[in-house]
C-alpha cells in the first residue's frame, strides 16, 4: 500500500543522511484544512510581517485532491508572504498567492523563542478535508484507509499526499542552497482542522480517536514518538446567529480530550477571539495571532533531548 511504501522510503532517506553536516534545521510540520491553508490577505500585512524571512526555510507541498497521483510537489525556499490557500508549486517553481496563513508569525515567534536554532517548515494542507471517512464528501480525507480515484491515483488520500510531501522535502540534502548537506531534526506538529468533521454527528463524536490515530501516524513518519503536537481549537462564526458547524461543540470537546490524554499535545484556545473574513475563515489579524500562539504552544512542550534524523 502507498502509505507504507512511502514511510519505508522516508526511513531510508532519514537513515542515509550523513552525520557530517553543515547545519541543523529544526523542522515543523503545518497541516490541516482551510484555516491552515490561510485566508489572510497579503495586502493587509505591514512592517516586518511583509518581509522575506531569509533564515527560515519552507517546503510547501502543493495541495492535491484525493484520487490524484501523490507527487509531493514543492520546493525549499526562504519563507515569504504568499503561502496561503492560493499557493501552488510544480516542484520546480513556487507560485505565491495573495493570501497567507499562520506560518509567518509561527516562524518569527519560534525564532524569537529559539534564536540559536535554524528553523524549517514543511506545510501541506487542503481546505474542506476531514479525518473521518464519513465526512469526506468531495473535499478529501486524511484517514489512511480512505479510497478514491482511479488509474495512477486510485486509493490516494490526503495522508498519502502528506507522506509524499514529507518524502520530497527530506530528499533534498541542501535545503538552503549553500552547497553543503543539512540535517533535518523533527521538532513539532501544528494541526488546524476539524470543522468538516463537525458537520456530522458520528464523525464529531469519533474525532478524538481519529485525531489520536492520525497524529500517531504523523509521529511515526517523522520517526519521533514524542513529537510535540499543537492543535488549534475550531471555532464558529455563527452566521445569522446559527452555527455553521452543527456538531462543533462535540469536536471542540474531543480536541480537548485528546490534548488532555496525550502528554505531548496542547490545545490552542485563542481562535474564539478571532474575527472572520467570511463565514468560515479568520481575518488577517487572526492568522497573525494564531501563528504566534502555535509557536508558544509547541515551545512549551519541547524539552532538551538528543534527536537526529536517524531512526533507532
Amino acid at each position: 500500500m502507498m502509505p507504507f511504501r512511502l514511510i519505508i522510503t522516508l526511513t531510508v532517506l532519514l537513515a542515509s543522511i550523513s552525520s557530517a553536516v553543515a547545519k541543523e534545521y529544526h523542522v515543523y510540520y503545518l497541516g490541516g484544512q482551510s484555516n491552515m491553508d490561510g485566508y489572510g490577505k497579503v495586502s493587509e500585512l505591514t512592517g516586518a510581517t511583509r518581509a522575506r524571512q531569509e533564515k527560515v526555510m519552507i517546503f510547501h507541498g502543493s495541495s492535491s485532491p484525493d484520487g490524484s497521483r501523490a507527487r509531493g510537489a514543492g520546493l525549499w525556499a526562504p519563507l515569504r508572504p504568499g503561502h496561503g490557500y492560493d499557493f501552488r508549486s510544480d516542484g520546480k517553481t513556487n507560485s505565491y498567492g495573495t493570501r497567507f496563513g499562520c506560518e509567518l508569525t509561527f516562524a518569527s515567534e519560534i525564532k524569537r523563542l529559539k534564536p540559536d536554532e535554524n528553523i524549517a517548515i514543511i506545510k501541506y494542507s487542503r481546505g474542506g478535508t476531514s479525518i473521518a471517512i464519513e465526512a469526506a464528501r468531495h473535499y478529501g480525507c486524511w484517514h489512511p484507509d480512505f479510497r478514491d480515484g482511479d488509474a495512477d491515483g486510485k486509493g490516494i488520500n490526503q495522508y498519502d499526499h502528506f507522506l509524499a510531501t514529507l518524502r520530497r522535502a527530506f530528499e533534498v540534502r541542501d535545503i538552503d542552497g549553500d552547497g553543503e548537506t543539512d540535517q533535518l531534526i523533527p521538532a513539532g506538529i501544528v494541526w488546524m482542522q476539524g470543522e468538516s468533521d463537525a458537520g456530522f454527528e458520528v464523525p464529531a463524536r469519533e474525532y478524538g480517536a481519529n485525531l489520536a490515530h492520525l497524529m500517531d501516524l504523523f509521529r511515526a513518519a517523522f520517526r519521533t514518538d514524542d513529537l510535540p503536537v499543537a492543535v488549534g481549537r475550531i471555532s464558529d462564526s455563527k452566521p445569522n446567529g446559527k452555527r455553521l458547524w452543527p456538531y462543533g461543540d462535540i469536536v471542540r470537546k474531543q480536541q480537548e480530550t485528546y490534548c488532555t490524554n496525550d502528554s505531548n499535545a496542547i490545545l490552542v484556545l485563542s481562535t474564539d477571539d478571532y474575527g472572520y473574513s467570511d463565514v468560515a475563515h479568520y481575518d488577517s489579524q487572526g492568522y497573525l495571532d494564531l501563528g504566534t500562539q502555535f509557536a508558544r504552544a509547541v515551545h512549551s512542550l519541547q524539552r532538551p533531548r538528543n534527536v537526529t534524523t536517524t531512526p533507532e
